[in-house]
């Protein structure tokens, strides 16, 4: 891996030597609120890029956007997905934008890199229709109680999974008459949302047995806490057992996306969507809404019916 360390420049500003990206890397994401996953991403996409500068004895202090347009095509021939590659960018180039901070570097080659179209009214998460998501609720509880709470709050909250694994005994409590949780989402904001009664009887079931003890909501055997992979791997074979057909595809974002398109079926307005499920972007909650394309929710309809209304009147 190439390792930068950045040094003072003659007249100011700064150079980078060899010796120090992970230390850039680190400082970089100490000023960004985001989630541990996240960062992780970061560091992983980082280091690809600092992987394949080396491999082409190229200083990444010193690339353009030629370089990054490379780096990009050869990420799309390993048949990454759009949004995948434009992710990847994006990290990069926040993180040269640290660096133009820094004076290491005199412009951001991301910039004027050619980025790859990501149709922001589409997801590619597979999603499920509200009878599977009844039938997997239906297979959890016969699963055990942290099987059970785990589905039951994805489903009813459409938490991230990395919100859900991220949860602490303390995190539950009671507000205003209200049982909740709180967390901290994308982005670094702090969130908290309200539980179900199906989902504070998962979660005092589920609470029985682990016990009232400090640290991680969900536990595995060994006490320490469950990671996005256990669950992954949970959804996908009590979704086998549910006997849903795209079974093996799914994972807990499913279980997101079918929230937001069952709430926006049921009459939910989009902003109250968008806000319950952390979006600062109402575009992001409508790509989440499979359904609102049905001809039957067209305001055509609402419009007619009101005119009728009026003439009756």
């Amino acid at each position: 891996m190439v390792g930068m360390q950045v040094v003072p420049r003659q007249g100011g500003g700064a150079v980078a030597g060899l010796g120090a990206a992970e230390q850039v890397t680190e400082a970089w994401l100490a000023n960004r609120r985001l989630s541990e996953h996240t960062r992780a991403a970061y560091r992983r996409d980082v280091a690809g890029w600092l992987a394949w500068c080396a491999e082409r004895g190229l200083d990444p202090l010193r690339a353009s956007f030629l370089e990054v347009n490379a780096y990009a095509r050869g990420l799309e021939a390993r048949k990454l997905a759009a949004a995948t590659v434009a992710r990847k960018l994006s990290g990069l180039s926040s993180w040269y934008d640290f660096l133009l901070k820094l004076s290491a570097v005199d412009r951001n080659p991301v910039g004027g890199a050619d980025r790859p179209y990501v149709d922001r009214d589409h997801s590619a998460t597979v999603g499920l229709a509200p009878e599977e998501v009844d039938a997997l609720l239906a297979v959890a509880r016969e699963a055990g109680p942290r099987h059970r709470a785990v589905v039951t709050l994805l489903a009813d909250l459409g938490l991230r999974v990395g919100e859900l694994v991220g949860l602490d005994r303390a995190d539950v409590g009671v507000e205003r008459g209200h049982r909740t949780v709180r967390f901290v989402g994308k982005g670094g904001r702090p969130r908290r949302r309200v539980l179900t009664e199906d989902a504070a009887a998962a979660l005092d079931d589920y609470l029985a047995s682990r016990g009232n003890g400090d640290g991680p909501l969900f536990t595995t055997a060994s006490g320490g806490r469950i990671d996005r992979h256990a669950v992954f791997r949970l959804i996908r074979r009590l979704a086998r057992e549910a006997g849903i057909p795209a079974a093996d595809q799914l994972s807990p974002h499913s279980l997101r996306h079918a929230f937001a398109t069952a709430a926006r079926a049921e009459g939910v307005a989009l902003e109250d969507v968008q806000d319950a499920m952390g979006h600062a972007d109402p575009r992001t909650t409508r790509r989440y809404d499979r359904d609102r394309h049905n001809l039957d929710r067209d305001p055509a309809y609402t419009l007619a019916a009101a005119r009728a209304r009026r003439r009756e009147g």
